[in-house]
């Protein structure tokens, strides 16, 4: 089991190391395995597509030639088309 902060065991790289939050686990979820997701904004907007990246404080959103970037304290809820 990973560590959640300090530098990872001797011998293991931060690469190979599991995310540190489940936020973190299930964005990695939905990119890797690029399901579609429709996502709600607190604004009330709804958005649709597939996560390409994220970090600490965004969400790369691509839907057909179009990418957006959300800011995660805009996001209120993430729905994928299928279950994880």
């Amino acid at each position: 089991m990973g560590l959640l902060f300090g530098s990872p065991p001797k011998g293991q790289n931060v690469a190979t190391q599991p995310p540190a939050t489940i936020q973190d686990a299930f964005l990695k979820h939905l990119r890797d395995n690029k399901l579609d997701v429709t996502m709600f904004l607190v604004n009330g907007i709804r958005l649709q597509g597939q996560i390409r990246q994220f970090d600490n404080f965004t969400v790369l959103l691509v839907r057909g030639s179009g990418t957006q970037v959300v800011y995660k304290h805009a996001i209120s809820a993430i729905y994928p088309a299928e279950p994880v």
